[in-house]
């Protein structure tokens, strides 16, 4: 869901600005993955939703719950349904799995984070310029909020053993912050706090 913003890093940076985790809608039944799936239905042909799937073999399983799905729906309104249901959850499973993400099953209409809705808002009106105002002002806030922590912190680090420590871990988190932001606005991801480079920094 949204891929190409969240490479970029552009979906972790809303998770300042808005509150709430910034998970894609992509398991939400009016997210643009269960749309395309209903007008793949509608028209029987299954091109709309192969663009959500990663390779060959995904597109395989898809397919074949598609068809599936085709077969029986028309056998009544409770068939369909369930027929529908069937295909949702399979094609929001391997679309997940192919992101590296768990299926936690589907998600009420409107559960949609804020985050991803100003994203998507962005997008359908063609202006990004209120979201990265806002994105903006909210990484300012959260940069400066967590240098304050870490320069009082700091004007007690040599009183004591937990001076110090606190210091260090206000410290530490100050540095990945700035440093998962940087890289994330930079292109080259922000996930990577843990990794030997970063523990060997810190």
């Amino acid at each position: 869901m949204l891929k190409k913003y969240i490479k970029k890093g552009f979906i972790p940076l809303l998770a300042v600005a808005f509150s709430g985790n910034a998970f894609a809608h992509c398991d939400t039944l009016d997210g643009p993955v269960l749309n395309d799936a209903r007008i793949a239905l509608e028209k029987k042909d299954i091109t709309p939703v192969l663009k959500w799937v990663k390779d060959a073999h995904q597109e395989n399983e898809i397919t074949h719950a598609f068809n599936g799905a085709l077969k029986v729906r028309t056998k009544g309104e409770d068939v369909q349904e369930m027929a529908d249901r069937y295909f949702f959850e399979t094609l929001v499973r391997v679309h997940r799995a192919g992101e590296g993400a768990p299926y936690t099953g589907l998600k009420p209409a409107g559960n949609v984070e804020p985050a991803i809705a100003a994203a998507d808002k962005a997008l359908e009106t063609g202006s990004v310029d209120a979201l990265a105002k806002k994105v903006a002002q909210a990484v300012e806030t959260a940069i400066k909020k967590r240098f304050e922590e870490t320069k009082e912190k700091d004007a007690h680090k040599e009183e004591g053993v937990k001076e110090g420590r606190d210091y260090v871990e206000a410290y530490v988190r100050y540095v990945h912050f700035v440093e998962g932001i940087h890289n994330m606005a930079a292109g080259s991801g922000g996930h990577d706090h843990g990794s030997k480079k970063s523990h060997d920094n810190h």
